[in-house]
């Protein structure tokens, strides 16, 4: 039992947030038993209700070694494919009303490393 509670402890390595609006994306490097590391992304979605009361709504990612370079390739494809075609300028009529394009780009090029972390993420650390 204490080897488990040990591994508990250890489990997250490194890590990295980005919050966008609603959405919080966690970015961990955590430990298998065998002690070798694999990546979990979580996307964290708040939800309020009528009463004030708010919740939120969670999907995880695992991503293992084996897998980086591939999930690094195709993630940068789809990624300028996206860009590419629409421009980088958000367009959906579902996103969020309070959305303001030059305060979330004031938040990426802030001091703070966890605001500015999807900046920071080089895909070839991957």
């Amino acid at each position: 039992m204490e080897e488990e509670k040990d591994f508990l402890d250890n489990e997250e390595i490194f890590s990295k947030v980005l919050r966008a609006g609603r959405r919080t994306y966690f970015f961990d490097v955590r430990a298998t038993r065998a002690n070798d590391y694999y990546l979990t992304i979580t996307e964290s979605k708040k939800f309020t209700h009528d009463d004030g009361s708010f919740h939120y709504k969670k999907h995880k990612i695992y991503l293992y070694k084996e897998d980086f370079e591939l999930f690094k390739d195709i993630l940068a494809e789809t990624t300028s494919y996206v860009f590419d075609e629409r421009g980088e300028e958000v367009i959906s009529e579902r996103h969020q009303k309070d959305y303001k394009r030059e305060l979330y780009d004031e938040r990426l090029d802030s001091p703070e490393p966890q605001k500015a972390a999807f900046r920071s993420l080089n895909f070839d650390d991957l």
